[in-house]
């Protein structure tokens, strides 16, 4: 039987069999080098807030925390919110990774 995609879809290699994560949408388990990762960086507070605490904090340069949080998703909830896109045979061929999207003074940029 031919094969679709060159690492069958997994990431394993030789490493046998990989513990399941839960799918953040579905709830599915999915093995963890199967699962589509994404890994988010927030602001614990929302920007509409983040004028108001700066007025009322007593430190001049206090940095406000971040919230770090590492998103796992089946292959088929990811498809369906559009975080990961089906491509062609000849861009499945492609093997360059995608460009990144670059961070300057909290605005998204283009490069």
């Amino acid at each position: 039987m031919p094969k679709k995609r060159r690492n069958r879809g997994r990431a394993k290699k030789n490493a046998g069999r990989k513990r399941r994560v839960a799918c953040e949408l579905s709830g599915k388990l999915v093995p963890k080098d199967k699962a589509i990762k994404r890994y988010i960086v927030r602001n614990i507070v929302n920007t509409a807030a983040i004028s108001d605490l700066k007025e009322a904090s007593v430190y001049d340069e206090y940095a406000l925390p971040k919230l770090y949080y590492k998103m796992y998703y089946c292959v088929g909830a990811a498809c369906h919110r559009r975080i990961v896109r089906s491509r062609s045979k000849k861009e499945m061929k492609d093997r360059t990774p995608p460009p990144r999207r670059r961070y300057s003074d909290g605005k998204k940029s283009s490069k």
